[in-house]
């Protein structure tokens, strides 16, 4: 018997972590087999996210290797293209699919577990492509720091005021948990940066949140909401509600009051939607594309299917108004997880079904270093104990003892030494260097600022060959 889980994130790792004690005899016994496929061999504990790319918390602390803690499980890295439930089969390419020339993977199931998370949701707007960066995997996180100390480096460096002005001005697109924990803990980082550069002063970077209705955080409520905006309005971050992008083409952030400021970086976290897999199986959607499921966490009308997590719409069971469905977060991912591992199980032994029931207790959210807000059991709390509790909320939460012990180690070393403050952009194309001196090519995918200055490198190289002296060219 073989149980398909498609997804590495929460549920994904949390399920499968679960059904590989539950299940350990019929494992060992080889009756029964757990595989996991997920495109990245890691579970991201994005919460963390902020504080990564604050330079708080090392990359590889945010992230859990799949093959450690699901040891007794098959970990096959790829996507998921397509699932056939009524063949019980689903298509998947890995790495080696366009290497071997066999192409995708057919891995056949008994029992499927969907949990695939989500992706960015993002708009039709001019630019966004091009110029937008997300705020959703420790890559994105990480790059979006090595560009704003880049950015602070081009500002510095610069003699043209325009290019100086948009390299410091940083907007951000949405004003739910990604976007104003990144902004606030970069804002952070970035102010305490400016005091290693003669010439930049925190007053000259330019911080602008754009959220499209009229508050930020609704998790938190709207008192705390409120303060948040106080907050970040004090810190001199131009929050700027009821406004939309308009679009972004040739570097400048135009918003639907009529203001527009040309900026280098444009952050977009204005929503998820669920993963494209969804709509490449034969399971009932509902009209926002997520998998319909029972409280039982089983899909709706279909055997040997389950789901949760943010690809769910799972029946909220502790709400007083009919139809409503569990908000897609990782606190509801978390708990969804044991339940449907305890329900695969027990189907497996022909017991009957737990429904998943779960109030929701309450939300925190940072605002950058010693600041926060939290509205958890009724109550409102802000400031530095809204702050702490937001650590220790996580640091509960993220998954393994390693990860606890490592992210704690480098939270009390954090408030030990100094903030480190250095870019590391050009580990994003470690190849670029050696290519450059091997045959004076540029990697085609390097940023224009890295491009244009290894350019002009060659050129410098080719007069020096030539006995020109280098740096003459216009």
């Amino acid at each position: 018997m073989r149980i398909l889980v498609v997804g590495g994130g929460y549920v994904g790792m949390y399920t499968a972590l679960r059904l590989q004690r539950k299940l350990r005899e019929r494992l060992k016994s080889g009756e029964a087999e757990i595989v996991v496929v997920t495109p990245e061999p890691y579970m991201t504990y994005q919460p963390f996210l902020p504080e990564a790319a604050a330079g708080s918390i090392s990359p590889r602390h945010v992230v859990v290797p799949l093959r450690r803690v699901l040891k007794n499980c098959t970990i096959v890295i790829g996507e998921a293209e397509r699932i056939d439930h009524a063949k019980r089969t689903a298509t998947v390419t890995t790495l080696a699919t366009g290497e071997d020339g066999t192409g995708a993977l057919e891995i056949p199931y008994d029992e499927l577990v969907l949990a695939p998370g989500s992706v960015s949701r993002t708009l039709p707007v001019p630019g966004l492509a091009d110029f937008g960066i997300g705020f959703k995997t420790v890559e994105e996180a990480i790059g979006l720091r090595n560009h704003v100390i880049e950015q602070m480096d081009i500002a510095s460096a610069t003699r043209d005021p325009a290019i100086r002005d948009a390299a410091l001005t940083f907007v951000f697109v949405g004003g739910g948990y990604a976007g104003v924990e990144a902004l606030a803990e970069l804002e952070d980082m970035a102010r305490y940066t400016s005091r290693y550069y003669h010439n930049i002063k925190p007053a000259d970077l330019r911080w602008i949140l754009v959220e499209a209705t009229g508050r930020i955080l609704p998790e938190v409520g709207e008192a705390m909401g409120k303060y948040a905006v106080r907050e970040l309005r004090g810190r001199n971050i131009d929050v700027r509600l009821d406004t939309r992008l308009d679009s972004c083409e040739g570097r400048v952030a135009v918003l639907s009051d009529g203001s527009s400021f040309p900026t280098r970086t444009l952050v977009w976290t204005a929503g998820v939607k669920p993963a494209p897999i969804l709509a490449a199986t034969d399971l009932p959607l509902t009209g926002r594309g997520r998998i319909r499921c029972t409280a039982a966490l089983r899909v709706e009308g279909v055997e040997h299917a389950w789901a949760a997590g943010d690809a769910a719409a799972v029946p909220d069971l502790t709400s007083s108004e009919p139809g409503t469905e569990t908000a897609p977060n990782a606190q509801h991912a978390v708990r969804q997880a044991k339940v449907l591992a305890d329900n695969v199980a027990a189907a497996l032994a022909g017991r009957p079904l737990e429904d998943y029931r779960h109030a929701y207790a309450g939300s925190v959210a940072s605002l950058g270093l010693h600041k926060g807000v939290a509205h958890v059991y009724g109550r409102k709390i802000k400031g530095y104990p809204a702050w702490l509790m937001h650590r220790v909320y996580h640091l509960s939460r993220v998954p393994t003892f390693n990860r606890k012990a490592r992210v704690l180690a480098e939270w009390t070393l954090a408030g030990l030494f100094k903030r480190e403050i250095v870019s590391l952009g050009s580990l994003e194309h470690p190849r670029a260097e050696f290519a450059l001196a091997a045959g004076g090519h540029v990697h085609p995918n390097l940023p224009a600022d890295r491009r244009t200055r290894d350019e002009r490198r060659t050129e410098d190289e080719r007069r020096t060959e030539e006995g020109g002296p280098p740096g003459t060219s216009g």
